[in-house]
């Protein structure tokens, strides 16, 4: 059975282009494989809790050496890494705020960002843990970023990704959606349209 991990970060909730883009390739992968399992986060709507030093020194310690207090401070990024870890397929919507990634999916990249665990380093630098998934990354944004010096966002997330092993990644992009109706609808009919043959 494949598993699909879904992370919605719109401040729009499901009304946001992002969503919408992402929850339409859900749907039409659960078409063509009913037997799918799907994890859904919508991050915006129930945020993951940004890094402080009790977190990041709980997830670093080994959970049988692990006090109670820093048991229950671990235990959310736990959760998050095991269901990144059980998914064969990672669906990520990700409206551009501000020239890159919503705050809420940069808190949860650093929660399932462990060493050890979801990568390790080696004398030949870092190698990440989480090979042979696929991921599916929903770009949208008010302007036009691509190919420019200002578009952060993707070399961003597939970096990260990367770093974590997940070097298959597909991006579909929106843009200029906020440069004019005939801009929106043009940029949506393409982005629509390339989901569409990704879920094929």
């Amino acid at each position: 059975m494949t598993t699909i991990l879904q992370l919605n970060n719109s401040v729009f909730g499901d009304n946001g282009q992002s969503s919408q883009l992402a929850d339409e390739f859900v749907a039409k992968r659960l078409e063509a494989e009913p037997n799918v399992r799907v994890i859904r986060r919508d991050l915006a709507a129930e945020p993951v809790d940004h890094l402080n030093g009790e977190r990041f020194k709980a997830a670093l310690t080994s959970p049988e050496e692990r006090s109670p207090a820093q048991a229950r401070e671990a235990a959310l990024a736990d959760t998050l890494i095991e269901e990144l870890q059980a998914a064969d397929e990672v669906v990520i919507a990700a409206p551009t705020y501000n020239f890159n990634v919503a705050s809420t999916l940069k808190a949860w990249f650093d929660h399932v960002a462990r060493a050890g665990t979801t990568f390790r380093y080696t004398e030949n630098g870092p190698q990440g843990l989480l090979t042979g998934k696929t991921a599916y990354v929903f770009v949208t944004s008010g302007g036009q970023y691509a190919g420019t010096d200002l578009d952060f966002q993707k070399p961003y997330i597939q970096h990260f990704l990367g770093f974590l092993g997940i070097g298959n990644v597909h991006f579909v992009r929106a843009e200029g959606l906020a440069m004019g109706e005939q801009t929106s609808q043009a940029a949506l009919t393409e982005a629509g349209e390339a989901m569409q043959k990704l879920a094929a």
